[in-house]
């Protein structure tokens, strides 16, 4: 089993993250920005969430498993681990964008209980659409909407 990290907003990234941008992305990202988390396994997966605890809601940004260590499971792992985290930090909603093309990410958010919630048109800077998802975490205090 792989520990699980977490890295705090304003942290810089380590080299294990910066190289997985480059072969997963086509545009790095720097930096973690105030309201974001980056939760990972060192050198294999990671994911970064932007967090909105006042809120009650997670964003997540980006999601990405080297290519060698794909169909292990690791993301599935990673958004389980990622829901028990957010969930102990106050969030209730988890929301994510994906490539209408990326078949397999759909098919493992909705086999996790991520919902369909809208399209938006043209939102990657190549012109293909998103679809917008949305989850529950199911920490609801009784007696709130």
């Amino acid at each position: 089993m792989r520990d699980l990290v977490h890295l705090l907003p304003g942290s810089q990234l380590p080299s294990w993250v910066e190289r997985l941008e480059r072969e997963v992305f086509t545009d790095p990202w720097g930096p973690l920005e105030a309201h974001e988390h980056l939760l990972g396994y060192p050198s294999c997966a990671y994911a970064r969430w932007g967090v909105l605890p006042a809120a009650g809601e997670a964003e997540l940004l980006r999601l990405a498993v080297a290519p060698a260590e794909r169909r292990q499971g690791l993301a599935r792992r990673l958004l389980e681990d990622s829901g028990v985290f957010l969930a102990q930090a106050g969030v209730e909603t988890l929301f994510l964008e994906v490539r209408d093309s990326n078949l397999p990410a759909r098919a493992l958010y909705e086999a996790m209980g991520w919902r369909f919630q809208r399209l938006r048109k043209a939102y990657y800077p190549d012109g293909e659409d998103a679809l917008a998802y949305g989850k529950p975490l199911g920490n609801r205090i009784p007696g709130r909407s």
